[in-house]
């Protein structure tokens, strides 16, 4: 467990298998222990120490999250009709590198990269920065 591990992103809650409009940007942040997703109009959707976070990362690429007892699936990207993420959602993702360094390490793979928009390797990085930082993912 590493308390130091930061990571900050826009990702998509899928919630709903079949309607794109529904799959919908949440910028996500893990710092000092804590994980935290707040939706495109700014609202908290969860904010938790990263002990109480459980999951897995499908063979699709999906990363199933379970934060007090509710389901969140989490993807890379949305859908083409999916909403883009807010002014104030990139704002605050740019407040949040403004002050870190990001992680460094390996790229997308080429297909994931040139197929997929990077999606497989952007959530594999969330499930091996929350695994690092104490969450119970595989």
């Amino acid at each position: 467990m590493d308390p130091d591990v930061t990571l900050a992103s826009v990702v998509y809650w899928r919630r709903s298998l079949w309607n794109g409009r529904r799959c919908v940007p949440v910028l996500m942040t893990l710092d000092q222990g804590r994980l935290r997703a707040r939706d495109r109009h700014g609202a908290e959707v969860f904010a938790v120490p990263v002990g109480q976070v459980r999951g897995r990362l499908t063979r699709l690429g999906t990363l199933l999250l379970t934060v007090d007892g509710r389901r969140y699936d989490v993807v890379g990207r949305g859908s083409d009709i999916s909403p883009s993420p807010s002014p104030d959602q990139r704002r605050g993702l740019d407040e949040f590198w403004a002050h870190r360094r990001p992680p460094s390490g390996d790229g997308p793979g080429f297909l994931d990269l040139a197929f997929n928009g990077a999606a497989a390797f952007h959530t594999r990085s969330w499930r091996d920065a929350l695994a690092r930082a104490g969450a119970a993912v595989r």
